[in-house]
């Protein structure tokens, strides 16, 4: 006799399948983002607090450092639970046209270039050839190659706008606080990584998406900054703390890509047709 499974225990299996990918996920994520930044290659991971190497065991299983004893950062298990949360809702509710295995591929490389800039304020050439393969694969299958062609394309122009302005008033800030005594530092308001992302997630939304998620991205951004500076005021940790508003414009443009493909209900309510 062949046994054949309902679809009840069909449903239970994918369930736990979507489970243990989204854990394993999470920890893909986690350790690209914990070694990119420092090696550029896939190596072993080190502690962030001294430097010593983790074993693969301590390291997968989240013990504490045997050099310092400093325990992994709340960082650490806030991407698990995101992954695996999301790698769930995925199998239930695939992105258009993408499906469970690109759904998750592209929810992955968004989290770990997430943390990568809001952590070291980098975007890596490596992560971006690969970011720009993956927009313009996903981009084909969710709205066709030339809408995703012309999506990268106003990315990328608009935020060189927006990069060569920047760039202008560092050069103008710096020459007046010289002309004041003042020491000039040669920090722009965006840089030329954030000119690449929000051409790969144009290459991502396509035409005409790409304008919305590079404006809910600024919203984002600005909402959230005075979030926390109020935040910080409130419990008079400006001056420790200032450096927490100043976070890149990296993370909130893939926070707004991620919404607007993988919330497709909450687009239709917002975005006008």
């Amino acid at each position: 006799m062949i046994y054949t499974f309902d679809y009840n225990e069909k449903m239970e299996l994918g369930l736990i399948l979507a489970l243990l990918i989204g854990w394993g996920g999470g920890l893909l994520a986690n350790y690209l983002a914990d070694v990119l930044p420092h090696t550029r290659r896939l190596s072993q991971p080190a502690c962030p607090h001294c430097g010593s190497q983790f074993s693969w065991a301590d390291y997968f299983l989240f013990r504490a450092c045997r050099a310092c004893g400093r325990n992994r950062s709340l960082r650490t298990w806030l991407v698990q639970i995101f992954v695996t949360a999301l790698s769930l809702y995925i199998w239930t509710s695939p992105p258009k046209n993408l499906g469970y295995a690109l759904g998750m591929i592209v929810l992955l490389y968004f989290t770990m270039d997430f943390i990568i800039d809001a952590e070291h304020r980098l975007i890596l050439h490596p992560t971006s050839i690969f970011g720009a393969a993956l927009g313009l694969l996903a981009g084909w299958l969710r709205q066709g190659l030339s809408s995703t062609l012309i999506g990268g394309l106003v990315g990328f122009l608009v935020m060189f706008f927006f990069y060569i302005l920047g760039v202008g008033f560092a050069k103008l800030r710096a020459r007046k606080m010289r002309a004041q005594g003042l020491a000039a530092d040669d920090e722009e308001a965006l840089g030329a990584g954030d000119v690449i992302l929000s051409t790969i997630l144009g290459f991502f939304l396509g035409w005409p998406l790409t304008w919305f998620g590079l404006l809910l991205g600024i919203l984002l951004g600005g909402a959230i900054s005075v979030l926390l500076v109020i935040g910080l005021f409130v419990t008079r940790q400006y001056k420790e703390k200032a450096w927490m508003v100043f976070m890149p414009y990296g993370p909130y443009f893939l926070l707004s890509a991620f919404l607007l493909i993988y919330l497709p209900t909450w687009i239709k309510t917002v975005v006008p047709k």
